[in-house]
């Protein structure tokens, strides 16, 4: 049996060579090319995930300020562009319904604001420790957001009836690493923060990563999303291009 670091570090290695194979093929194709938003999320991830947080943490240590800031700071702009992913992915859903689109582009503006608005609150109460307080409910505030609102958007594609399988896909994938946070989240809470739920959560996190890379992985190199929508008026449907 392998030992409890060697897994931990073969599914952390595993994830960085999904990250930069998914990078390469995005890249590859144009940084322009459909779908247009998942290239820059990528590279973000990759340089932060692969790259950044590494770096600190053999240079300084994980117990050091700088491994410290670097990590939330980054989390911090990770769960940002987690956000302007999915808001790229319902304008993609959208892309037949500028109605529609015009409806949510500032329904989606006014949510992120209210999360910077519910989150400075948190700084009246913490106002001696500012950034801890900020980015910590920041962070969990807006990736709760992130989870509703892409779990309303897998929604909003099958009541459209849309043919995007790929956009189906790339939900899921997201949809599936938010599960994996929120399921170890809720153990950790429900069980009191056991030890035991703790190391659950270190295996759980990363192959809901991997899951999520491979299903995008796929994506964007087996599914095209072309196909034919179909729009009921009565009695007649009438296909619409995708």
């Amino acid at each position: 049996m392998m030992p409890e670091g060697s897994v931990l570090w073969g599914l952390q290695y595993a994830g960085y060579g999904l990250e930069f194979g998914l990078l390469a093929f995005l890249l590859s194709r144009g940084f322009g090319q459909r779908p247009r938003w998942l290239c820059p999320y990528v590279a973000a991830f990759c340089t932060v995930d692969a790259v950044m947080r590494p770096w600190i943490f053999y240079r300084y240590g994980q117990s050091s300020r700088e491994y410290y800031y670097v990590y939330w700071l980054s989390d911090a702009l990770l769960v940002v562009c987690a956000f302007l992913l999915i808001c790229a992915f319902f304008r993609r859903a959208c892309s037949h319904s500028p109605e529609l689109w015009a409806f949510l582009r500032p329904v989606l503006v006014f949510v992120l604001l209210l999360v910077l608005g519910v989150s400075s609150f948190t700084l009246s109460h913490h106002y001696r420790d500012l950034f801890t307080a900020y980015i910590f409910s920041f962070n969990q505030n807006l990736y709760f957001t992130c989870l509703v609102l892409n779990t309303a958007l897998y929604v909003m594609l099958q009541r459209l009836g849309s043919s995007d399988r790929q956009l189906e896909l790339l939900v899921c994938g997201l949809g599936v690493q938010y599960a994996g946070s929120a399921a170890s989240f809720a153990l950790l809470h429900l069980t009191g923060n056991l030890s035991t739920t703790r190391e659950a959560s270190l295996y759980l996190l990363p192959v809901c990563d991997l899951a999520r890379l491979a299903i995008w992985l796929f994506a964007v190199t087996r599914v095209t999303g072309a196909g034919t929508r179909s729009l009921t008026g009565g009695a007649e449907e009438v296909p619409v291009p995708v």
